[in-house]
């Protein structure tokens, strides 16, 4: 079960890096484009990084749970 949660937290962690990476170029050369639409672009930007945040730290507590309670 080690070795689940183990595979659970990286994939979880991996998907959450590329995925914010990429977010945060695309919203990089969205306000490089149009430099008047910063503010909404980074609001939904910081929102988006939040939910992606969250999801990386549900992955962290379901690999805990198969780590310590599944034994």
């Amino acid at each position: 079960m080690l070795t689940i949660g183990i595979g659970i937290v990286g994939l979880g962690l991996v998907a959450v890096g590329l995925a914010m990476g990429h977010a945060t170029a695309k919203a990089l050369e969205g306000i490089a484009r149009q430099p008047e639409a910063a503010d909404k672009i980074n609001r939904v930007l910081i929102l988006g990084l939040a939910i992606m945040e969250s999801v990386a730290i549900y992955s962290l507590i379901i690999a805990i749970l198969i780590i310590f309670i599944l034994r």
